[in-house]
């Protein structure tokens, strides 16, 4: 019950964390794709780019423009995107994450030696270091809650995943880490009580999942 009770309150904070973006913009997949051309040099014309950069490819249209406005604002630091939306409009956004997000994803590969670690992280969390299970927000499958802004993570590239969960868990107590998770620093809170191994096992298995 204690646990059910945790796992609730982290997707209440989450939630709230969420961008919530001008109800009078609508993005528009056709418009989008002609605004991705110098987004396709890293992340592919389909947005699924080569590691270390991330998969945009069927991702929840919430998130995304939260991240793009994030990216904007400089509220998350991105050193490769430095400059590449200035000047861009909420509606610009809107249509790059509305094409993203009907793109199909490509799959990744989970590595065999790490499954067993990162299949109970992934499932139960780490009890004792306060690190809640990740399919309270971002399902079991790894598909995410778009309409909650959760993104999904079902084939993202491991390198990618490790990447980030190292940044909320540098951002914990440096605000130059990732801080962009919101007040009740959720990932933060996750990541911070993660080991390096663990990381490594969560983001192989994350890989993995379909």
């Amino acid at each position: 019950m204690k646990k059910a009770l945790i796992l609730f309150s982290l997707s209440l904070g989450w939630a709230s964390s969420s961008f919530v973006a001008n109800a009078s913009v609508v993005g528009d997949p056709a418009a989008g794709e002609s605004m991705t051309v110098v987004c396709s040099a890293c992340h592919g014309p389909d947005g699924n780019g080569a590691a270390p950069f991330p998969k945009l490819a069927g991702q929840g249209e919430k998130y995304l423009l939260k991240q793009l406005k994030n990216i904007q604002d400089d509220v998350r630091k991105v050193a490769s995107m430095a400059g590449l939306l200035n000047g861009m409009s909420e509606q610009d956004l809107a249509d790059i994450a509305a094409y993203y997000s009907v793109q199909q994803s490509t799959g990744g590969q989970t590595n065999p030696k790490l499954l067993e670690l990162g299949a109970k992280i992934y499932r139960s969390g780490v009890a004792d270091r306060n690190v809640a299970a990740c399919i309270a927000c971002h399902s079991p499958t790894g598909q995410g809650n778009a309409p909650a802004g959760f993104p999904a993570l079902a084939g993202q590239h491991a390198q990618y995943i490790a990447d980030q969960l190292r940044a909320y868990r540098k951002g914990y107590e440096d605000p130059e880490g990732r801080t962009n998770d919101g007040e009740a620093k959720i990932m933060r809170t996750n990541a911070s009580g993660l080991s390096d191994n663990d990381i490594e096992a969560v983001s192989s298995y994350i890989a993995g999942l379909k």
